[in-house]
């Protein structure tokens, strides 16, 4: 007979209490901790303890590092370069990779582009699908460039029989969209639970690792635009991708934010038209394409992207507020770091925006994240206004400190190569020991108070 039991559980990390708490004693967020049913039969759940843990299996010997073999790690290049670029030259066998992203934005329609230039390649591929049946994948196939006919999908949610289809293939590569769809027989809580996808993401590791199947497995997004689920997802796989992008333009970005066969930071661009995904090899020259020149309150800076420099526009503009009290936007930017960006060039550039309305965006979608693009939110908000364009040739690199001084920042060289690679042919950045680029001019800025003057002259 069934015993129904109940399990409060943080939605975060996971973490179980014997009882509903307003505060997780195991992260320490609030509001996250959610009961949980669990129905589980008594002699089934010990007929699976059992099968799942033999008593009589041998414990594995601890070995020297140094006594291990060395091994070169291969990797299945997918085809899309960008992809590669993120992943770090190509899918790692054995390995799980979770990829994240909003509805829509793509993630199915590169997985299952991914799927058909694997199976072209000789790997066998298995496309599981909890939330698109056999017919609909037939029907996105179609509209893509690749060839996805050879490729196996399945219409499935319990988690054994995606397996079971896997190892009957047997598959070299599985994907699984989505986690929060499936569910496993371990538990009879309903799909997409923090149970359900903590057990099922542990069950996908483990036959990821044993069988040397790659596994990739979409996530869900919350509406603060993390994945889905308790943050022991995230532990658990090898690569976590976010998928980005606004809905009302045609690119697409993918970044790598833990890769443990890779570098994590990195940008991949991608297009999306009406036969799927293209890679875009030169994203600074998509970034800029729309720029606008003449224009006050425009200024241009690069961001490292992990290992590569990327060109992005930062827009500005200051007017007279309307209100009592005036606004304060920034989209792509933290609006705390713009207000000490104001404050700054308010007591140390002796400017004022206090009766100002100020906006602030890096187009493109793009986050300014890194303290590399103060000196250029900084030139477009004076742009703004004292109505003065800055010349199209002109980027700015630097970050700004309390004090007003502007300090240097790392990957200099290689985001002023960058630079002189798109037509860019004077730097203002710090004047201490500046590199030397071919074609590109630095104009020493030591201090906001000199940015100023520059741009009020």
């Amino acid at each position: 007979m069934a015993r129904t039991q109940s399990v409060y559980r943080c939605t975060e990390c996971g973490h179980d209490h014997p009882k509903w708490v307003g505060r997780c004693e195991g992260c320490e967020a609030w509001n996250t901790v959610a009961e949980e049913p669990l129905v589980r039969a008594a002699a089934t759940r010990g007929a699976r303890r059992t099968a799942a843990r033999p008593t009589n299996a041998a414990a594995l010997p601890a070995v020297r590092l140094r006594d291990i073999a060395e091994s070169r790690l291969v990797r299945w290049p997918t085809g899309l370069p960008e992809l590669d670029f993120v992943l770090g030259g190509g899918i790692v066998p054995g390995s799980m990779t979770l990829i994240g992203g909003e509805p829509g934005i793509g993630k199915s329609t590169l997985l299952l582009q991914v799927a058909a230039r694997l199976e072209s390649g000789g790997r066998r591929v298995l496309y599981a699908s909890g939330e698109e049946s056999p017919d609909q994948l037939r029907l996105r196939a179609a509209r893509l460039e690749e060839d996805a006919g050879p490729v196996h999908v399945l219409g499935e949610t319990r988690l054994e029989a995606v397996l079971e289809a896997a190892a009957a293939l047997p598959a070299e590569f599985l994907v699984l969209d989505s986690i929060q769809t499936v569910y496993t027989d371990s538990l009879e809580s309903a799909p997409g639970n923090v149970g359900q996808v903590r057990e099922s993401s542990a069950l996908l590791m483990r036959y990821a690792k044993e069988t040397g199947t790659a596994v990739v497995v979409v996530g869900h997004v919350t509406k603060g635009g993390g994945i889905a689920g308790p943050k022991t997802l995230e532990h658990i796989v090898d690569t976590v991708l976010y998928f980005e992008g606004e809905g009302s333009l045609d690119y697409r970005l993918l970044r790598a934010t833990k890769n443990r066969f890779g570098s994590v930071d990195e940008l991949g661009v991608f297009s999306m038209t009406e036969r799927g995904l293209v890679a875009v090899p030169n994203p600074s020259a998509m970034f800029l394409a729309a720029r606008a020149t003449g224009t006050s309150g425009s200024a241009v800076t690069a961001l490292m992207e992990g290992t590569r420099p990327v060109l992005v526009e930062v827009q500005a503009l200051a007017a007279p507020s309307g209100y009592g009290t005036p606004q304060r936007v920034a989209t792509g930017l933290d609006p705390k770091r713009l207000a000490v960006l104001l404050a700054v060039l308010e007591r140390r550039g002796n400017t004022s925006f206090a009766s100002l309305d100020v906006f602030v965006q890096a187009t493109a979608g793009v986050r300014l994240a890194e303290p590399g693009a103060d000196l250029a939110v900084a030139a477009a908000l004076l742009s703004s206004l004292h109505g003065k364009a800055v010349p199209a040739d002109v980027l700015y690199l630097g970050e700004i400190g309390l004090g007003g001084e502007v300090r240097p920042i790392s990957g200099m060289e290689r985001r002023m190569t960058e630079a002189a690679r798109l037509g860019f042919r004077r730097v203002f950045a710090p004047g201490r020991n500046p590199p030397s680029v071919s074609g590109i001019t630095v104009v020493g800025v030591d201090h906001v108070d000199q940015l100023v003057k520059s741009l009020a002259a």
